[in-house]
């Protein structure tokens, strides 16, 4: 988890927390302070489901981006190998048919 969401995660939990003090220490009714408890919890719920889909959505599109750096980068090296063998191959034929010639 980055720096930014580790400070709305803090502040959501202390918005949720002074919500809730807020309201248990209200003068109404117990079934009134026990609605508006329960919205402001469902409430906070919400928004940290909002931030933790946004988050994993987040993180996906890193992954693929590391991903498809890994792939970019594993082409151009099999790329690389591939024609490290062409030149090898040519100079073992090179050499053969020296070889083949002195004889």
């Amino acid at each position: 988890m980055n720096d930014n969401s580790k400070t709305v995660v803090a502040l959501l939990a202390g918005l949720a927390a002074g919500a809730a003090l807020g309201i248990l220490f209200a003068p109404e009714k117990g079934e009134e302070t026990v609605d508006k408890l329960s919205r402001s919890l469902r409430d906070l719920k919400d928004r940290v489901v909002d931030k933790a889909q946004s988050e994993i959505e987040s993180l996906g599109r890193i992954g693929k981006e590391y991903a498809d750096k890994a792939v970019d980068t594993l082409g151009i090296k099999r790329d690389e190998v591939r024609d490290e063998l062409v030149a090898v191959k040519e100079d073992a034929k090179d050499a053969l048919t020296d070889s083949i010639e002195k004889v």
